[in-house]
């Protein structure tokens, strides 16, 4: 049934802390806010909203530049129809103050969480041993949007021959010790270098020993399905657990993904046929996915992975039916 603003409260009625988020995107007319749900003292309330597990920390995304309001939504939702944690996602309308301000997506916001990105807790004084080696998110990003919050410049160069900056996201920086950012870095570093050395497809000292294949595998796949011009480059997560855990660096989770699908008018976007990862923006892409190309063994991997899904969740008509039902669902609002 629809929902009216006159309507008692039906969900969660409490106090909140709300702020503009966003990069670009704040210059548009429709902002993206982040919300956190707080106590009556400010503090953490873990809560479910829409029937989203239960957390704190929340993202009103505003989906301005995409007209239809559904490539995010779509890309999550394909996420998790390939069995990876990708952020649950649910329409809806937003007033603020008395303002109507249109359709937004309640999202999850990218968090270690035992129901989002579901690695181990790092803790201040995990300096040694196997507790030193996880929880980690890190992300490709422009060093700007990091702020305060630290990172460091890849060894290798990007297509282009600039360099990729990748933040640390958790833990924060500034909770980090040195150990700690050491650690992370020294090990995306170790894989950079496996993977750019001689013996890279050796599944022993190579790229392999690092990484979670098949996270780089789906990760690649709907970066070139949707053709998104700022795949490979920026907002890309990568999240390491401990080694006790399995340990290795793990593609994800998808996001940001509204440039995608044909909806820019630079770096090629507009041109579906083709591929991102060295072609449009591709010179500010890291090396890495056009050099496990080079693994006769990833490609046969990547070949299978592909003709799995087109065969299931990613067949065209599986595709349009979602995109219709989301269009009807969408279409009084």
């Amino acid at each position: 049934s629809i929902n009216s603003i006159s309507d008692p409260f039906n969900d969660y009625n409490g106090k909140i802390s709300i702020e503009y988020r966003g990069s670009s995107s704040l210059s548009f007319p429709k902002k993206s806010y982040g919300l956190e749900t707080q106590d009556i003292n400010g503090g953490n309330n873990n809560v479910s909203i829409l029937d989203l597990p239960v957390e704190n920390d929340w993202i009103l995304y505003a989906p301005y530049s995409d007209k239809s309001l559904m490539r995010n939504f779509l890309t999550y939702n394909l996420g998790r129809k390939m069995g990876n944690y990708s952020p649950r996602t649910v329409y809806c309308e937003l007033v603020i103050d008395g303002s109507y301000r249109g359709i937004y997506i309640l999202t999850e916001k990218v968090k270690r969480d035992n129901d989002r990105v579901d690695i181990a807790k790092l803790d201040i004084d995990d300096l040694a041993g196997d507790s030193l080696t996880g929880g980690y998110i890190v992300k490709i990003d422009r060093s700007a949007a990091a702020g305060s919050g630290g990172y460091w410049t890849s060894v290798f160069s990007t297509f282009g021959g600039n360099q990729s900056d990748i933040q640390y996201y958790y833990p924060e920086y500034n909770n980090m010790l040195p150990q700690q950012r050491d650690y992370i870095q020294y090990y995306v570093d170790s894989f950079e270098y496996a993977l750019n050395g001689p013996n890279f497809a050796d599944t022993s000292i190579g790229y392999a020993k690092y990484i979670d294949v098949n996270s780089f595998i789906d990760f690649y796949i709907i970066n070139e399905l949707s053709k998104n011009i700022d795949g490979y480059r920026l907002s890309t997560y990568m999240y390491k657990d401990k080694q006790s855990n399995g340990g290795k660096l793990t593609m994800g989770p998808f996001w940001d993904f509204n440039l995608a699908f044909g909806n820019a008018n630079y770096c090629d976007g507009g041109i579906t046929s083709g591929w991102e990862v060295n072609g449009g923006c591709g010179g500010d892409n890291p090396f890495w996915f056009e050099r496990l190309l080079d693994d006769t063994t990833y490609q046969n991997k990547l070949k299978c992975r592909w003709e799995y899904l087109r065969e299931r969740s990613f067949h065209q008509d599986s595709l349009f039916n979602f995109i219709d039902s989301v269009a009807l669902y969408l279409d009084d609002a």
